[in-house]
């Protein structure tokens, strides 16, 4: 299996097609092969590098609480970019990845062409409900193990759109989340999601963030569409689309409209044509 070793753990990886990189930064409940609907579109033009993070099944997974954390996962897709001897690349993250590739974007801006962020900000909003539902995570996982873990996870309210819609689909996210490992998941979620600064107190960094931003968030995915505004606000060259009817796994859910609003991206961005607004004046706005 491919693999390359970066900050002392094994990291696993995949590489298709050719063309300028595509770099895709998977969820908390996902892996590399989250993307798939994504790299046999983006293979034909790009080339695509998936990745499973560190204590990501079959990358490697550290057994110490203390080798899990956000810091740790742009530590390791900075060192990443070097062994795939990438100079500058679009980043395109979901939800935990999300977070990451918006993060990464204003340590690294230089690496970044552009950069996609769907469904990215759990646990910015209803914070006390967010640690009590990490703490939920953990004792399940650790009390009643990894597939009932993925039984209960899948079901979540965010998750009913994507069964809805392809059921078949979805049995398959909750399978492959059935083999994640217990300790890496349930060290992730504490390490990194509720460790992690949240996207709403980054408010300053991202004003100045000059690299293009497509947002990407379902208008069922409550715990988000907040932040999508949030950062639509705070990121002068940024677009927001909200997809209808659609939950968390905006990807997954509606692969084709997903492919074609980030093609559509990618193509104004290599143009030269995606915009950045300046700063508004709330006294000059209309009214009415």
């Amino acid at each position: 299996m491919p693999a390359v070793r970066v900050n002392g753990l094994n990291h696993y990886y995949e590489v298709t097609g050719d063309g300028f990189p595509i770099v895709f930064c998977h969820e908390f409940a996902g892996d590399y092969r989250s993307w798939a609907p994504q790299v046999r579109w983006f293979s034909r033009l790009y080339r695509c590098f998936t990745y499973s993070y560190r204590g990501f099944p079959p990358s490697e997974v550290p057994e110490r609480a203390e080798d899990y954390s956000q810091d740790l996962l742009l530590d390791d897709l900075r060192e990443l970019f070097e062994a795939w001897e990438i100079r500058q690349a679009h980043l395109v993250g979901f939800s935990m990845g999300g977070s990451v590739v918006l993060n990464f974007g204003l340590r690294y801006p230089e690496l970044c062409r552009g950069i996609v962020a769907a469904g990215a900000g759990t646990g910015a909003t209803n914070r006390e409900t967010f640690e009590k539902d990490v703490a939920g995570v953990v004792d399940l996982i650790r009390g009643k193990g990894i597939r009932a873990f993925a039984e209960v996870y899948a079901e979540g309210p965010s998750r009913q759109p994507f069964k809805r819609k392809d059921p078949r689909g979805w049995e398959e996210f909750r399978e492959h989340l059935a083999e994640h490992s217990p300790v890496g998941q349930a060290h992730t979620i504490v390490g990194v999601q509720l460790h992690r600064p949240t996207l709403l107190s980054l408010e300053k960094e991202f004003e100045r963030l000059a690299v293009p931003v497509l947002l990407i968030v379902g208008d069922e995915d409550e715990p988000c569409i907040d932040v999508g505004v949030f950062l639509k606000r705070h990121l002068r060259s940024s677009g927001l689309a909200m997809i209808p009817q659609s939950g968390h796994t905006v990807n997954l859910e509606e692969p084709a409209l997903f492919n074609r609003l980030v093609q559509d991206f990618f193509d104004l961005v290599e143009a030269g044509k995606w915009a950045a607004r300046d700063a508004i004046s709330p006294s000059l706005l209309p009214s009415g």
